[in-house]
């Protein structure tokens, strides 16, 4: 994946900032899920390395078969 313009990484630390509890990171994480079903050309692998290459941690894998119930909790 080339550099990542500035705008993406903002948008996924925004994210990440802004789900600051358990019913906001399953809300994020079922977004994601949902980004995946209306974009089906997404190319997985991207997507899901976007948080390490923006500096985030997230507790779970980008991806269209994570179960958001599991992955909820804040770190």
């Amino acid at each position: 994946m080339p550099d990542l313009p500035t705008n993406r990484c903002a948008g996924v630390k925004r994210l990440n900032s802004t789900a600051s509890n358990n019913a906001d990171r399953k809300l994020a994480c079922g977004c994601l899920k949902s980004a995946y079903q209306s974009n089906p050309g997404i190319n997985s692998a991207n997507v899901a390395s976007l948080p390490s290459k923006c500096g985030v941690n997230i507790p779970y894998k980008i991806s269209p078969n994570t179960d958001c119930s599991k992955y909820v909790f804040i770190i």
